[in-house]
């Protein structure tokens, strides 16, 4: 037991002269030097200096040793506000805690003021209190360094998002009168930045950004934080507008970004009267950020207003009523017909299954609204469940009376692709209706592709070793690189409706559908095309060597029983 207790202590004490700390002490009196000295010798290694210019030299080949700096004011070669002064202003020499001794208590204020964490006065007569005051200054010294370290993010030097609302609640309550602005930050399509010149200058892009931001901040009385990847919060004293954030972040852009198309997207919620919570505050900002358009060449600002209010409420009442629309039926599934025009006459292809709510109070609500609300909020998987099993019954009933087993697309979210369990529920659903996996084509849009490559692909894969045909949907809209292009897993690309729209003989519209046509077949994938609305484009599009079309030329999306008349007519 003895030799134990021996080995405790032995761990214990090679323990505290591992850590054990080193002191400054800065004195032109050798007596009070000796004093200091002996007081403290026993728990620390101490370090001497008689003189202001001295002490500096120290400090600075030694900053990263020293615990803590013992400081006389009153020395020849420098004296001690002059080292208070150099240490404060140094971004390396800050962190070091200074306790000014000095016997001239009117100095107390300004040593202070100066940066100074603790005074005790000339002469030492009481040894205990002069040392318990120097170990607490120590441990509040690591303590602040700690808290520092962990409430920085590492890459821009901002707050985390943790300390940021923690700082942003105490100025809050210690100024309740103040009106301030919830600011967010967002730099456009950040994704691709990295993707397509490497993360080293994505991440030059985000120091720039947080440089400016921490300007404003700074000078506006405030504080900034990096919320995400690509997102930042500031929140600052209230101000009239922001032409002048706008200018600042965009200049420092300029200094880094040459010919590179770098933009942001800014969002404000004014709140003059704190009459929403921290949080509230920040999510209103965000929804201002996010109503400027990411594809917009410009660097915008958005002010939350009445307007962004009533779209809130409404979106609430929507993502609130969802689990009731679902038990109470208040979905249906339409079906928009797809033609394959390669031969002479188009013939029916397909359908894409698309989803109408009609709202009891609310009336029909357009799904270029609500389906992205859904996706932003999760809740499109029970919606995307629901039109899946909505379609495998359809299209058994369609083989049932017309003895033919027409193919269906329908849309994939990338809430679902994050589901362990998608696959297994879709081949659920087909063999409950007797289907196959052929029956049943997957649309997964390219902006999916692109945020989440490598998950997207092993999860792509497994849908297709499974037989399912996938579809890149949207295809031009996420601007995937030529070169990732070729490694993803896809079974058809389908045209955005965005490139038809102005499409005309020798325009640019058509070219790049022309060019797209060239990828579909270099891919050996056919190309599908939506939105066709005249003869005009439906020739164009023939013309351009386009496989497959859907969109009001043809048909616009019809009711079950409708699209069984159509699969009647088509003989097949």
């Amino acid at each position: 037991m003895a030799n134990n207790n021996r080995n405790t202590l032995d761990i214990e004490a090679k323990h505290e002269q591992d850590f054990r700390r080193t002191i400054l002490v800065v004195d032109d009196e050798p007596v009070n030097l000796r004093i200091l000295g002996n007081i403290l010798k026993e728990e620390y290694d101490i370090a001497y200096a008689e003189t202001g210019e001295e002490a500096l030299y120290v400090i600075k080949n030694q900053k990263d040793f020293l615990s803590l700096v013992l400081l006389d004011l009153h020395m020849p070669g420098g004296n001690g506000y002059m080292v208070l002064e150099e240490i404060k202003g140094s971004e390396d020499l800050r962190y070091i805690p200074v306790i000014v001794l000095t016997a001239d208590e009117s100095a107390e204020v300004e040593s202070l003021r100066r940066g100074a964490i603790d005074f005790l006065n000339k002469p030492y007569d009481r040894p205990e209190v002069l040392k318990a005051r120097v170990r607490r200054a120590i441990e509040l010294s690591i303590d602040r360094n700690i808290i520092e370290a962990t409430g920085k993010d590492a890459l821009t030097g901002l707050l985390t998002r943790e300390y940021f609302f923690q700082y942003a609640r105490e100025y809050d309550k210690f100024h309740p009168e103040q009106e301030v602005d919830a600011v967010v930050v967002n730099i456009s399509k950040f994704h691709l930045i990295n993707e397509l010149y490497g993360r080293s200058f994505g991440n030059r892009v985000l120091c720039s950004i947080a440089d400016g931001i921490r300007s404003v901040a700074r000078g506006c009385g405030g504080v900034a934080c990096r919320s995400n990847a690509d997102c930042f919060y500031l929140y600052i004293e209230h101000q009239e507008n922001y032409d002048f954030l706008r200018k600042t972040l965009a200049d420092r852009l300029i200094d880094i970004s040459e010919n590179h198309d770098i933009h942001f997207r800014v969002g404000v919620y004014p709140d003059l009267y704190h009459s929403a919570h921290l949080q509230q505050r920040f999510d209103r900002a965000l929804q201002a950020c996010n109503s400027v358009s990411k594809t917009t060449s410009l660097d915008m600002v958005a002010i939350y207003d009445n307007n962004m209010h009533e779209k809130e409420l409404y979106e609430a009442k929507l993502l609130g009523d969802i689990e009731k629309a679902l038990l109470e039926n208040q979905f249906n599934v339409v079906f928009q017909p797809k033609y394959d025009i390669r031969s002479g006459e188009p013939e029916l292809y397909s359908a894409e299954v698309l989803v109408r709510w009609k709202h009891p109070e609310l009336g029909y609500i357009k799904p270029d609204f609500f389906i992205p609300l859904f996706e932003e909020n999760g809740q499109i998987k029970e919606l995307d469940r629901f039109v899946w099993r909505e379609a495998a019954k359809h299209v058994r009933r369609w083989r049932d009376m017309y003895g033919v087993t027409m193919p269906v697309s329908v849309n994939v979210s990338r809430v679902d692709i994050f589901d362990p369990d998608l696959l297994e529920f879709l081949q659920k659903i087909l063999a409950d209706n007797g289907l196959e996996s052929k029956d049943m084509h997957l649309e997964i849009t390219e902006t999916a592709y692109t945020d989440a490559v490598t998950t997207i692909v092993d999860v792509v894969n497994s849908l297709r070793d499974a037989g399912f045909k996938v579809e890149m949907d949207d295809f031009g809209r996420g601007y995937s690189s030529l070169n990732m292009l070729t490694s993803l897993p896809i079974d058809a690309l389908k045209l955005d409706m965005g490139f038809i729209k102005g499409i005309a003989e020798n325009n640019k519209e058509i070219s790049m559908v022309e060019f797209i046509v060239n990828v579909a077949r270099f891919l050996d994938v056919p190309l599908i095309a939506e939105g066709v609305e005249n003869s005009e484009q439906y020739l164009l599009l023939k013309k351009a060597g386009c496989d497959v079309i859907q969109g009001y030329y043809f048909s616009k999306p019809v009711s079950s029983s409708e699209f069984g008349h159509l699969i009647e007519r088509s003989g097949r």
